[in-house]
């Protein structure tokens, strides 16, 4: 789960060691290198949305109802006319009790005409070391109104940059999780066949959210899925390939006709 820097020992006088935390506040601050989601930001952004969850935890024997915000993104495959699947982190549903209770998906929830969409749980990998999710909108997207991701048909390379985009809760670039933020060019710095870890910064809300890269045509890939990080700069995620076979048929099908060598 994603959260923030560490703790900072506080065995310094008091003076000494609220100027110390402001200094690494306003450093971390200065080196940010995410953006806000404008006009002039790629247009695929717009497929990740915000995730919301009503959840129950048990503390001390008693059931405490909170609200899980994360981050998803809309999915489909090449050629598609509607989009109705969307990737997200387990542990954003990890606390999800009540099926009375809806699960949201909001579309540019800052826009004029955000548009919030019923999700249902479909598969997901179970804890955090399979830290992905797959849900079904109860409503389809057309793919001309919301630009959905097509999923990498393999891994991402990692000597190629990515893009980590979601809804983090900072209260600088992220706005306290009101605006989409993204880190437009970081790169992967240790990845297997089960997860990744990169140079990426988000904060907690930006969980669930988009790993992307770019091929060399610009086509945006969904590469992963953000799991957890600690808020300055490192960020991981779970690849695509982990969950590909998970998703529902038609689609996975898509995605592994597409990993699949042309004919010569």
């Amino acid at each position: 789960m994603l959260g923030h820097p560490g703790e900072i020992a506080l065995h310094y006088h008091l003076p000494q060691a609220l100027l110390s935390l402001l200094l690494v506040t306003t450093a971390a601050a200065s080196e940010d290198s995410r953006l806000r989601y404008s006009q002039t930001s790629p247009d695929w952004l717009r497929a990740i949305g915000q995730l919301t969850v009503p959840s129950m935890r048990l503390e001390n024997g008693y059931a405490r109802h909170h609200t899980e915000r994360c981050s998803a993104t809309l999915v489909a495959a090449p050629g598609a006319s509607h989009a109705r699947v969307i990737v997200s982190a387990w542990h954003c549903l990890e606390f999800y009790r009540d099926l009375s209770q809806r699960i949201t998906f909001t579309l540019l929830p800052a826009s004029q005409a955000p548009r919030d969409i019923e999700a249902v749980r479909y598969a997901d990998g179970g804890s955090m070391a399979a830290d992905w999710a797959v849900l079904r909108l109860r409503q389809p997207v057309a793919i001309a109104e919301v630009p959905a991701l097509q999923l990498h048909p393999q891994q991402a390379d990692p000597t190629l940059p990515v893009v980590m985009a979601g809804y983090s809760r900072d209260a600088g670039t992220g706005s306290s999780g009101k605006e989409l933020s993204y880190d437009p060019a970081c790169r992967i710095t240790a990845a297997d066949s089960r997860s990744g870890d990169s140079d990426c910064r988000a904060y907690k809300g930006a969980s669930g959210g988009a790993v992307v890269q770019l091929t060399e045509a610009g086509t945006p890939l969904l590469s992963g899925v953000i799991s957890e990080g600690n808020s300055v700069d490192y960020s991981r995620y779970v690849p695509v390939s982990v969950f590909r076979q998970a998703l529902p048929p038609e689609l996975a099908a898509a995605v592994t006709a597409a990993a699949q060598p042309a004919p010569r």
